[in-house]
């Protein structure tokens, strides 16, 4: 995108300081508070007005002053209630005019604003999040309406500008001073350590200030004020001759929980000052739990805020799955030290500059510690196959999407940007090695320190690396929308391999298939090559085991014929995990277009009966469960499935029993959780047995009848199975629980619930002020596990949209998540027609694009419906399953 299409502040000013100085802050009622930010810049031309970013900010005494201290310009008086022609606001782009009566010349000024704010409850800018404490906080921790209270910031994308006046575009950086005024004994935390506490002249009241921040982004700048407690380590290796503290802060009487996270950072911090050839560039490196959190986390630099259940795991009681999920969520947001906030993208279009990135060297840090995690594979089952679904559909958009106005930014922080972007950073690294791929993006990393850059920057790094062209691979990678399908026919010791645009509907246009992708073949026992054309011949090819896209590595689906696809099904022991859940994938996909059938698919599925690999059952269990979701209206195909499950688990369930030994690794103990949900969901009695004999030993009062890692599967066997009585207790439970992953836990199992007039409470329950806004969407998605309840979820929607909108609209992240994932498994083109017709009187801004994506999944899967029903049915009923 052109510098001239984005629509974009004035280029008259530019910041280079930033003094912002925060007090009087009402902790309570109107929760305001008042603030000063005084803000050096350079004046490019001689200007009568300064624009600036403000939003929800009332904005009171401005005044300018010339670098030497001289008054260049009277104060000017205004509010922002008052609309005093010297402010004016256009709430459209969160912008304010500061008029004045002559010019501002050219050179250095300093801006000085006045201005009154809100500490919102939405999960952005400046904001507090309620919780109820562990323990008795000091008298001087907020509170309201029985909750205690923490305050935090949240910033990205354009929300800086809710806290004070900025200039807020992630080109426009600049260095941080910062202070706040608050209660004696409360902490205070921020970018940089603390510089000094000074008592305030009001009573009670003590000033905190910082050290100067590193020149950086807006979006970036953070800070949180609360009863909080940390524990400590240091990094191993010395930065500036001393080891560096590193630090997890929780409020009172959850920092023990947070020992885990804080292995993980500490070697993280060394681990990627290593990997970059550039030492961790700040002084400290603290992590905060936040009670309500929109996003998992946020890499504000050296005060990284993390959602309670991305950082917190309670030895003993913690579902062991977390583990993996906090290694990687803390890995991520430390790799944005550097990929992210010590160079930034130049515009919001490249965002996945920043996110592809960290997503990509996030696992492959994880990797790095916990080898035994297998954790490629899991990026292929998980990262991979939901960047694919994504990008199958027409509603998808470009890697490097146009975004001409920041506040459009909102709805591609996706599966595109991250898992996408991670997808083809993946393909690249292995074509180049990863060896020369780090190599150049140190040297992207080092050329554009502390300042913004290019995806064309970090192709010439890497390609000056490599010695290849790496903007020729890969710039149709990220400007163009979607992926190929590499469709493969065979002749004697050769194949014939095409490439075509892949769209899950099987219905692309010509004009839609015009690209040519640069795509490694990287087939099984043959030399190194890549598919540059639409069409190539690849010869001396062995025709019984060749295989394309070894560990699936490229970006692409393979529709192999289905004799071969057969072959491959027979000689399984031959491929690794990650081309097993390749195949499953592809398969799977193929047969949701039309390029492949459910047969096949199903043909395939059989040679996996004796399957030892958690990661490989995850992709198995995902394609059952989807081809059960779609299928669900019809009773003969849905019985049918259930068996074929039944048949393909039964062995492996049975096998691996209930039973965690004490040396048992983790990829065992998630896979008996995987197989004992797929064997009882499937209506395997032993297992809906054991589950409630289990469950009804809970209930008695033995908390430990329930192992940590099965709590999640008893649970929604239990509620699913049953019904109020087992409701209440996990109900209860949900209320009790001082882990973050178990409220997660049994709120996600009550929406397992078969029952309507349950599925309507708990909906209630969703929607109150009990559950926080970001866990509403999990909460709700739930539901949609279940094909008899998941149309309840949507009546509920149509008939109590004021309450759902209201909880919901304060933050557009979590709207257009909750919209986007409660309504896309519908697979009914009638509910399609209704879901357009009930928001077509709405104002859908802040997730039109997930109305889009609702609406393409639903056309998807009803095509696949009506095409494969008959032939699907006649499968299994030639096959004794229906």
């Amino acid at each position: 995108m052109a510098l001239t299409d984005r629509d974009t502040l004035p280029d008259v000013l530019k910041p280079t300081h930033y003094d912002v100085s925060l007090f009087d802050l009402e902790l309570g009622g109107s929760w305001a508070y008042k603030g000063t930010v005084k803000i050096e810049a350079t004046v490019a031309k001689p200007t009568k007005e300064i624009v600036l970013n403000t939003n929800d900010i009332s904005v009171g005494e401005v005044e300018v002053k010339a670098a030497d201290g001289l008054i260049k310009l009277a104060l000017i008086r205004s509010s922002y209630s008052a609309r005093a022609s010297g402010v004016s606001f256009d709430k459209k782009s969160e912008r304010s005019t500061l008029s004045f009566d002559k010019d501002i010349t050219n050179g250095q000024v300093l801006l000085k604003i006045d201005f009154v704010a809100t500490m919102n409850d939405a999960m952005v800018g400046f904001y507090r999040s309620k919780y109820t404490s562990a323990v008795t906080p000091p008298s001087d921790t907020p509170i309201e309406g029985g909750f205690h209270y923490m305050l935090s910031t949240q910033f990205q994308a354009c929300d800086a500008r809710r806290a004070f006046p900025c200039f807020d575009e992630p080109n426009l950086k600049a260095t941080f001073d910062f202070e706040i005024e608050i209660p004696t004994g409360l902490v205070a935390m921020s970018n940089m350590p603390v510089k000094s506490e000074r008592e305030s002249s009001k009573p009670g009241l003590k000033v905190v200030s910082f050290d100067r921040t590193p020149v950086m982004s807006t979006y970036l700048l953070a800070w949180a004020v609360g009863d909080f407690e940390y524990v400590e380590a240091h990094t191993q290796r010395k930065y500036n001759g001393i080891n560096i503290p590193v630090r997890v802060y929780t409020t009172r009487g959850l920092k023990e929980q947070a020992r885990y996270a804080l292995e993980c950072a500490s070697r993280t911090v060394d681990y990627f000052s290593e990997l970059f050839g550039i030492d961790y560039p700040l002084p400290k490196s603290d992590l905060m739990a936040v009670h309500e959190f929109a996003a998992g986390a946020m890499e504000n630099w050296g005060l990284v805020m993390y959602r309670t259940t991305s950082v917190l795991f309670d030895e003993g009681s913690s579902d062991s799955s977390y583990k993996n999920y906090i290694a990687y969520v803390i890995a991520h947001e430390l790799a944005h030290q550097w990929f992210g906030n010590l160079v930034t993208m130049d515009w919001w279009n490249e965002l996945w500059l920043n996110e592809g990135f960290a997503t990509w060297v996030g696992w492959l840090a994880v990797d790095h510690f916990y080898p035994e995690w297998n954790v490629w594979s899991q990026f292929v089952a998980e990262s991979l196959q939901e960047a694919f679904r994504l990008d199958s559909l027409r509603a998808s958009h470009p890697i490097e999407v146009p975004v001409r106005n920041a506040l459009e930014v909102d709805q591609i922080f996706d599966d595109i940007s991250y898992r996408k972007g991670s997808s083809i950073i993946r393909m690249l690294s292995s074509h180049l090695g990863q060896e020369t791929f780090i190599r150049g993006v140190s040297n992207y990393l080092k050329a554009h320190a502390y300042g913004n850059a290019k995806t064309d920057d970090l192709w010439s790094a890497l390609s000056e690396a490599s010695k290849q062209d790496v903007h020729a691979f890969m710039n149709p990678w990220v400007r163009i929308i979607g992926f190929p399908v590499l469709t493969i026919t065979e002749e004697p010791r050769q194949i014939s391999v095409r490439q075509s645009r892949f769209l899950a509907s099987g219905d692309v246009k010509p004009e839609e298939d015009e690209t040519v992708w640069w795509i490694p073949l990287n087939i099984n026992n043959t030399a190194p090559r890549a598919l540059t054309t639409k069409f190539e011949v690849v010869r001396d090819v062995d025709d019984a085991s060749y295989k394309l896209n070894k560990d699936q590595c490229g970006f692409y689906r393979t529709n192999y014929p289905p004799h071969h696809l057969e072959k491959l099904g027979q000689s399984l022991h031959l491929f690794s995990n990650e081309d097993k859940i390749g195949l499953i994938g592809d398969a799977a996909a193929l047969a949701v277009s039309g390029e492949g059938t459910t047969a096949s698919l199903l043909g395939l599925l059989e040679g996996f009966t004796g399957e030892s690999s958690y990661r490989v059952w995850s992709q198995i269990a995902f394609s059952l469960a989807h081809l059960r979701s779609v299928f669900s209206s019809n009773e003969v195909i849905a019985t049918g499935l259930r068996e074929f499950t039944l048949k393909l688990v039964t062995p492996s369930a049975e096998k691996i029993g209930w039973t965690f030994s004490p040396d048992e690794n983790y990829l065992t103990g998630q896979l008996r959780r995987l197989l004992i949900s797929v064997a009882g969901n499937a209506g395997h009695k032993g297992t809906i047995t054991d589950a409630k004999r289990i469950f009804q030993l809970w209930a008695s009062g033995d908390p430990n009848a329930i192992h940590a890692n099965l709590r999640s599967v008893v649970f929604a066997l239990n509620i699913s199975e049953g019904g109020r009585d087992e409701f209440d207790k996990v109900k209860d439970a949900y209320r009790k629980t001082e882990s973050a992953d178990g409220k997660e836990i049994c709120l996600t199992s009550l929406g397992r619930t078969k029952d309507p007039v349950l599925v309507n409470e708990y909906l209630d329950l969703i929607f109150s002020d009990e559950v926080a806004v970001q866990d509403m969407h999990s909460g709700a998605v739930s539901l949609t596990g279940s094909p008899k309840v998941r149309h309840l979820l949507w009546e509920y929607m149509k008939n109590n949209w004021k309450r759902v909108s209201a909880r919901l609209s304060s933050n557009n992240v979590v709207f257009e998540r909750f919209v986007r994932l409660s309504l896309a498994r519908l697979a009914d083109e009638g509910l399609a027609s209704e879901i357009r017709a009930f928001f077509a009187d709405k104002d859908t801004g802040a997730y039109d694009r997930a109305l889009v994506i609702v609406s393409d999944s639903i056309h998807t899967d009803a095509r696949y419906k009506t095409r494969d029903e008959a032939s699907l049915l006649e499968w299994l009923q030639v096959h004794g399953y229906a």
